[in-house]
């Protein structure tokens, strides 16, 4: 890989001033002061959105470039995991902000992973009717897939980002380098959302992740920046067709149906998002086969990619069919009543499809079988 990859998110027409670049370079976390110059957002303060766990490793180093270029960071801290994604520490950051005196010229900056990336966008969205929002994401998972697209939000109660908004960033900034230090469970949850690229859009993608399962799980740095670039490549492309999911872009939600109903049955606290994906693409699977969309031999060569990252596939003895299927009632793809799903055909060929609850329920009984 190039010293430095830019991959250009064009939303096209009347919305092309909101376009922006994703730019994956080693070590850029320590140039990012410079580069909110050159958007003309170095106006004297930001707010960073991070973690403490993040914030310990790498604050100091993002602290020290936006404070070399003039610029004043707020540090807000909302304590780690996806059980903190929710409106009382959204509101929680609000008042910090308020207190703070925060422009609507002053960028707020998400340094961290997925749930970061949601809460911080979703602040942007949100405060002072928006205002400018950037990704730093830390996670292999944030970095492929939740940095990009303008997707944010919160969880409720009955559901996982029910409340949200579509707001896209004004630059994303990947340094691989940042995975050096993430947890091999992280890494692996990250490595799901990979293979989901691959499963939707690009068989010969999914054939690199098969070949190079070993050299992803020990971080080689070509095999590494190579699943970024493609996973960004093919978001990017199918973001800048369908912003808002009205038709194209809901194939990102392969998987997601079925994982989106066991995290919140497990309330954000045993999965994180690439395992319950990892199981959520296993059942999407199995239930495609059963319909006769795709076949079987398919679902396997997947499950066997996600066991060989040390992932989950199977739906926990925990969660009771009646109680999955209450929950996907639940899902943002529900029309008229009816659950949609996101199914297979082939390795890089998708579709939506309504599916009755007798369906899912004949194919959840044959893949226990």
């Amino acid at each position: 890989m190039a010293s430095e990859r830019k991959i250009d998110v064009d939303l096209g027409g009347r919305n092309v001033d909101r376009s922006y670049v994703i730019t994956i370079e080693r070590g850029i976390l320590d140039k990012v002061g410079e580069r909110l110059v050159d958007l003309g957002l170095g106006t004297g303060r930001c707010a960073v959105i991070t973690n403490p766990t993040v914030g310990g490793l790498y604050l100091e180093r993002l602290t020290a470039s936006l404070e070399a270029a003039g610029i004043t960071p707020i540090i807000v801290n909302i304590p780690d995991g996806e059980s903190y994604k929710n409106l009382g520490e959204i509101s929680r950051v609000y008042d910090r902000l308020l207190a703070e005196r925060l422009e609507r010229n002053s960028p707020v900056i998400a340094l961290g992973g997925g749930v970061i990336g949601d809460m911080a966008g979703y602040v942007a969205a949100t405060y002072l009717r928006g205002v400018p929002f950037i990704q730093i994401p830390t996670t292999l998972l944030a970095q492929v897939d939740s940095s990009v697209g303008g997707k944010t939000g919160v969880n409720h109660a009955l559901g996982k980002n029910l409340i949200g908004a579509f707001y896209q960033p004004r630059a994303v900034y990947i340094d691989p380098d940042l995975l050096a230090t993430l947890e091999g469970r992280e890494l692996r949850a990250g490595l799901g959302e990979v293979v989901k690229h691959g499963v939707i859009w690009d068989d010969s993608f999914l054939s690199f992740i098969e070949d190079n399962a070993e050299e992803m799980l020990a971080l080689n740095p070509d095999a590494i920046a190579s699943a970024i670039d493609c996973s960004c490549t093919i978001k990017a492309g199918i973001v800048g067709e369908d912003e808002r999911e009205t038709g194209l872009r809901a194939i990102l939600n392969f998987g997601h149906t079925f994982g989106h109903a066991i995290e919140a049955l497990t309330h954000y606290k045993e999965y994180r998002h690439g395992e319950a994906l990892a199981i959520g693409m296993v059942m999407a699977a199995d239930l495609s086969a059963a319909l006769g969309l795709a076949e079987e031999a398919l679902a396997r060569r997947i499950e066997k990619l996600l066991v060989a990252f040390g992932l989950p596939t199977r739906l926990p003895e925990s969660i009771s069919v009646d109680e999955l299927i209450a929950t996907l009632h639940l899902d943002k793809k529900v029309q008229n009543g009816s659950i949609h799903f996101i199914l297979l055909e082939q390795a890089g060929k998708v579709v939506l499809r309504a599916v009755s609850e007798r369906e899912i329920r004949a194919s959840l009984g044959a893949a226990a079988s």
